[in-house]
């Protein structure tokens, strides 16, 4: 990086190093992007983060498991149910701790509300990165209303601290699931819409189609997960593959890139596995309120909790893809590391590869369907 810095312009050309960020609002955080340019082609873009960087894991390892919960929210806080899960998940496995069935399904329902309330954000971002403002409206207005239904269920919009390990804070509230039954009625007719209003635009299409496309192979090398492997064709999802919680119960699809109005694995592709996600995670929701089982929503777990020296592994699966929680104990209540595994990071690595001969433009596009959150490139 500090040769690209530091390398002289060439003289008579039109060469120029820019920082692409980190305030620029097409970065979706506070990222920066190394952008060598000869005009308006790139001759590539080197991501450079660290901007947004707290020191989350290591926070993890000075207190105690249940209170970790809270920062988990700050790991993406656009989609911080799936953080939540995750870290309880990981705690759970150590304890070797049964989760009741019913805080099992309740989870599902909040985490798939939450991805839903992501995409909204992502495909709504995207268009306005594009130069269309109106969508994002849509997706905005649509998202308040997940999280009334978040709020309702557990007193927060954006960081919600709901998991426990064990289990869930709060049951459903009298009333919710008609409020949540009714408003799905409503989006998965706006789906439709949607789609009428932006993905099919012809100038929307032409902005996307083709542009960025990242092969199968590209995708597995990299170590893509979540839509933007999906995007590439590849049909992999944790929910299904490597089930967790109560997905196994439910009837749901993987959308994947099919090449919907370019070539398989390029930037539209990307976006469009997103929209077909929204309404496979309400398909989710009502399996989930339709087969809500009675029962506890908390499991019994030791007051201080201190697991057994050992490590573990939990896999989620994300707004961005697969989540991964690596925690070491070494029978203390605190952890003696822990490191969480992102798709937004993983994502950071392809950028550089994929950048040469896109215009200017293309790589706000790039950025955009790869659906990066800055707090989790850095944490």
């Amino acid at each position: 990086m500090e040769k690209l810095i530091m390398r002289r312009v060439h003289q008579g050309g039109e060469e120029m190093i820019l920082n692409f960020g980190p305030q620029h609002p097409s970065t979706h955080g506070v990222i920066n992007f190394l952008v060598e340019t000869d005009g308006e082609v790139l001759r590539r873009a080197v991501p450079d983060v660290g901007y947004l960087h707290r020191s989350i894991e290591k926070i993890a390892e000075t207190i105690g498991y249940p209170q970790f919960m809270p920062y988990t929210d700050r790991i993406d806080y656009v989609s911080a149910m799936m953080a939540n899960e995750g870290w309880a998940t990981a705690i759970e496995k150590m304890l070797k701790v049964e989760v009741p069935r019913r805080a099992q399904y309740l989870r599902a329902i909040a985490c798939e509300l939450c991805r839903m309330a992501s995409h909204l954000v992502s495909v709504g971002t995207m268009a306005t990165d594009i130069g269309a403002t109106t969508p994002l409206v849509h997706g905005i207005r649509e998202r308040e209303s997940i999280n009334d239904l978040l709020e309702a269920l557990c007193g927060a919009r954006l960081t919600y601290n709901y998991h426990r390990i064990g289990g869930v804070a709060f049951d459903l509230p009298a009333g919710w699931s008609d409020k949540a039954l009714k408003f799905l009625d409503h989006f998965e007719k706006l789906l439709g819409e949607w789609d009428r209003l932006i993905s099919f635009n012809e100038i929307y299409v032409k902005r996307l189609a083709n542009v960025a496309v990242i092969t199968r192979e590209q995708a597995i090398n990299y170590g893509l997960v979540g839509p933007n492997l999906r995007g590439s064709g590849v049909s992999f999802d944790c929910r299904r593959d490597a089930p967790y919680g109560a997905y196994a119960d439910f009837d749901f699809e993987i959308p994947v890139g099919k090449g919907f109005r370019g070539a398989v694995g390029d930037a539209f592709d990307r976006y469009y596995v997103r929209v077909l996600e929204l309404r496979e995670s309400a398909r989710i929701v009502r399996q989930a309120l339709a087969k809500m089982p009675e029962g506890d929503i908390m499991a019994k777990v030791p007051r201080k909790v201190k697991p057994e020296a050992g490590e573990v592994l939990s896999r989620v699966e994300s707004a961005r893809g697969e989540m991964g929680y690596y925690v070491v104990s070494d029978g203390t209540d605190k952890p003696y590391r822990v490191h969480v595994r992102t798709g937004s990071f993983l994502a950071m690595g392809i950028i550089e590869d994929l950048s040469p001969g896109l215009m200017v433009a293309d790589l706000v596009a790039l950025i955009a369907s790869l659906d990066v959150v800055a707090p989790e490139i850095d944490r």
